[in-house]
């Protein structure tokens, strides 16, 4: 038994036994609000512009699409698009704002410029904008200053996303790809010192391969702050159902914190993706079926 099948039931046992509820949880959510809301990554699907995409991740079982940060220069255009195909705007994937750089200045330009796409992520309905607080070629503070200019710079950039009716989310990476803020359980708690409805966080089920020992309590420690998931195998990050990679723990902790947000294809695709894509969406269909709450 390895370290994640030992901790896939003690994780579990321990919160049943005790009677705990993650992170604010309503007890009586658990059983009634956790779905699964299939997504993807737009450049995932083939298609000559977003209306296509959005009408063939329909047909083939998905509700939503989750955009890179150019499509925010026009939200009436992305709206127009995506008019009664039944998909909508997951999250957008923006990046870096050099939120945690040693100069003062940088970081308030960032933060300017994330304010901006917030707006415009308020105004075609996202769940929230995907911020990496650094990559390891950046710039970047030692991590408990970083850690403390997040918690004091974060709680203007949160009431400006709230109130455009989104939320910046936070992504652990592993630690090829950044240094600073790698598990879920740390964005979370930067989420609880921030204690603002437009800060929370997102997991990757590849990150969370490489850095967390297990998915069912990296979902636990994230809780209520965690507004979207991405979805990818744990070896060559490619499309869920391609390479062995176990699902259901981590839908399992879904389940238990009352997850509803979307769950998006980060991830390459090995063969034709008209063909692979479904595939995969109904593989997912299936562990979900498969993690007992």
């Amino acid at each position: 038994m390895d370290r994640r099948e030992f901790l896939k039931g003690s994780l579990a046992g321990t919160a049943a036994a005790a009677g705990l509820v993650p992170a604010g949880a309503a007890a009586d959510a658990t059983k009634d609000k956790a779905m699964l809301k299939l997504s993807s990554q737009e450049n995932k699907i083939p298609g000559k512009d977003l209306h296509e995409k959005a009408t063939k991740l329909r047909q083939w079982g998905a509700v939503g699409i989750e955009l890179f940060r150019q499509h925010m220069k026009d939200p009436r255009a992305v709206n127009e698009a995506l008019k009664d195909t039944g998909v909508a705007v997951s999250a957008i994937c923006a990046g870096y704002f050099g939120l945690i750089d040693p100069d003062k200045s940088v970081r308030q330009k960032g933060a300017a410029e994330l304010k901006d796409v917030c707006s415009a992520a308020g105004e075609v309905g996202s769940t929230g904008v995907i911020v990496v607080p650094a990559f390891n070629n950046h710039k970047q503070l030692p991590p408990k200053e970083a850690r403390a200019v997040l918690v004091e710079e974060l709680p203007a950039i949160g009431e400006h996303a709230a109130k455009a009716g989104t939320r910046v989310l936070l992504e652990p990476l592993n630690r090829k790809e950044a240094f600073f803020l790698r598990l879920l359980a740390d964005a979370a708690s930067i989420c609880r010192d921030v204690n603002s409805p437009g800060v929370a966080m997102m997991g990757d089920f590849y990150h969370m391969f490489i850095e967390e020992t297990s998915d069912l309590g990296a979902f636990l420690s994230a809780g209520k702050y965690l507004h979207h998931v991405h979805l990818a195998t744990g070896v060559r990050r490619i499309l869920p159902g391609q390479e062995p990679r176990d699902y259901a723990e981590g839908f399992r902790g879904l389940k238990m914190i009352a997850y509803h947000d979307y769950c998006s294809l980060e991830c390459g695709v090995q063969g034709k993706a008209e063909e692979e894509i479904p595939k995969a969406f109904r593989f997912l269909a299936k562990q979900w079926e498969a993690a007992a709450a």
